[in-house]
């Protein structure tokens, strides 16, 4: 069985080690036609931004794509700053009409995004030429070692029962040095992922005939990120199915998150792309899906028709209908724990890192003012949006909506649920992003503290005190606390995920969707109702 394992991890290492070097692989140059091919399909009317991208990238030079990226963001900057220049200069003349023509020579977006297009048309290597057998030496290489390094633990297992043996004593998951080398790993991939995704262009080259297979056109870096999550989720759900496999509620939970994200985040806004719709993930709830209500969605749902019509009405019914009736019948677990994909993430790729969550009183405050405050910021910036979208202004109450918009998407879109929500795993446990950031979730619980049939049950006459149940509660819940008073869990960031329950070596807790009114509220004293404690113990 060490053997396997020793092979799983060996294929898994160069999987990943050729996937990674795949980035410095190959050339990036275009010829005349090839850009003039492009530059007509943007419709650019600068001739400075066309000058300097001839110069940059039309060569005979052997450049690799961090220096043909690096020379096509100087092209854009360039120009860029030109115009810019010329505005200004304008607009201290008060030369309205002068100052006006010179925007239509801008290029807008990212200077990654303009590179990354270019190199896409530019790139040629070997990578480029073999995506088939690169797939196989990257994605089926990482694949296959990881399942052999994880199915050993069948028969390593044997008896039932969790085993969470030697946790602490593991380089990997006592934040020794294999887990920093994996949070230095993540966190690299989601600053390439969403700042630099020029510089990935390569992965996209090998995932390439799926994505044409998929919807049509070639893959770009979201392809490959939708493509990458889906795979470790299965990955990492095999494990999930050998650890917990005889808790039953833990199989089909983690089978649930795994449809939902492969099937509804992924191949259905996929086929939807290939069919000319809006490629729409329908389990995605506002504020999750911060971007439902910007000017461009809202523009491109109206001119889908009927599609696009359904789509905007059921988003804003599942948010405002939907989310909370599931949440007063099942709790915030519904979505959190058996829909969402940033759920599901956390729970098969960040299992290894749960015990990691912070339970201090300084960390449940942090959580309370953060995942609140970016909930407030996401309403605000969302009804600044819609203000002045219907109204045409730029601003409302001096909030200029680019502004706000563009603030939330690079704070918490890109930083706060990417960078840090997955890449910290590791370090600070798998559900920083829901604990801490999730605007979503934040909603959820609100509606779950006050007004939920859902609580986890105790009984503090069988607890033990062993503390396995705090230990691997993810969002940072001191249950034993509860257990051992045999009070009702009953909490706002708890996603009943129900990992306390399975790791109990008693049966003292247990997850249930009951009446409110059989409630117990942790602050009456039992014995203030009237009941005499001898008539309780004697029917016992």
């Amino acid at each position: 069985m060490n053997v396997l394992k020793q092979l799983g991890l060996a294929l898994f290492i160069i999987g990943i080690g050729i996937f990674t070097g795949s980035i410095f692989t190959g050339n990036f140059s275009l010829t005349d036609a090839e850009l003039n091919d492009f530059l007509a399909s943007k419709n650019y009317k600068s001739e400075l931004i066309k000058d300097e991208l001839k110069k940059a990238t039309v060569t005979k030079e052997n450049l690799n794509i961090f220096e043909f990226s690096n020379r096509v963001r100087n092209a854009y900057k360039t120009s860029n700053n030109y115009y810019d220049a010329l505005i200004a200069k304008y607009d201290a003349e008060k030369n309205w009409d002068k100052k006006g023509e010179q925007y239509q020579y801008k290029i807008y977006g990212k200077p990654h995004t303009l590179s990354y297009e270019i190199a896409k048309k530019a790139g040629s290597g070997f990578v480029k030429e073999n995506s088939g057998l690169l797939w196989w030496l990257t994605f089926g290489l990482a694949i296959i070692g990881a399942l052999l390094f994880i199915l050993p633990n069948l028969v390593l297992l044997g008896r039932p029962g969790i085993k969470n043996n030697g946790i602490y004593h593991k380089a990997s998951t006592n934040r020794g040095g294999i887990a920093w080398v994996v949070f230095v790993y993540l966190v690299v991939f989601y600053l390439l992922l969403y700042f630099m995704p020029d510089y990935i262009v390569n992965w996209t080259y090998i995932l390439d005939p799926i994505s044409i297979f998929l919807n049509g056109g070639p893959a770009n870096q979201w392809f490959v990120y939708g493509f990458l999550y889906c795979t470790v989720m299965v990955v990492m759900a095999v494990r999930m199915y050998i650890k917990y496999r005889h808790n039953k509620y833990q199989i089909i939970r983690t089978t649930s998150v795994l449809f939902f994200q492969i099937v509804f985040a992924f191949l259905i806004p996929e086929i939807m792309t290939s069919l000319n719709m809006p490629g729409y993930d329908f389990k995605n709830a506002f504020p999750l899906d911060y971007d439902f209500f910007f000017e461009w969605n809202l523009d491109n749902l109206r001119n889908s028709g009927a599609i696009g019509l359904f789509i905007l009405v059921w988003g804003t019914i599942l948010t405002l209908i939907i989310v909370p009736v599931m949440v007063y019948f099942f709790g915030k677990r519904w979505y959190c724990s058996w829909v969402c994909g940033c759920g599901g993430l956390a729970e098969t790729l960040g299992d290894p890192y749960r015990q990691h969550s912070d339970k201090s009183l300084n960390a449940w405050k942090l959580e309370r003012w953060l995942v609140h405050g970016v909930l407030l910021f996401s309403l605000v910036m969302t009804l600044v949006t819609l203000y002045c979208y219907f109204s045409g202004a730029e601003a409302f109450l001096g909030i200029k909506s680019q502004w706000i918009k563009d603030t939330y998407s690079f704070l918490i879109g890109a930083w706060f649920a990417g960078v840090i929500g997955t890449g910290f795993y590791p370090i600070f446990g798998n559900r920083v992003w829901c604990r801490f950031g999730c605007p979503l979730a934040a909603y959820l619980g609100l509606v779950q503290r006050f007004k939920s049939r859902f609580r986890i049950t105790t009984n503090g006459g069988q607890c033990i005190s062993c503390g396995n149940c705090s230990t691997y509660c993810e969002m940072g819940i001191d249950v034993r606390a509860y257990a051992q008073k045999g009070e009702n869990i009953i909490r706002a960031s708890c996603v009943g995920c129900g990992i306390c329950s399975a790791v109990c070596p008693r049966g003292v807790l247990k997850l249930e969707n009951g009446p409110e009114t059989g409630r117990i509220n942790p602050n009456d004293i039992l014995l203030g109702n009237d009941v005499d404690l001898m008539d309780l113990v004697n029917q016992k």
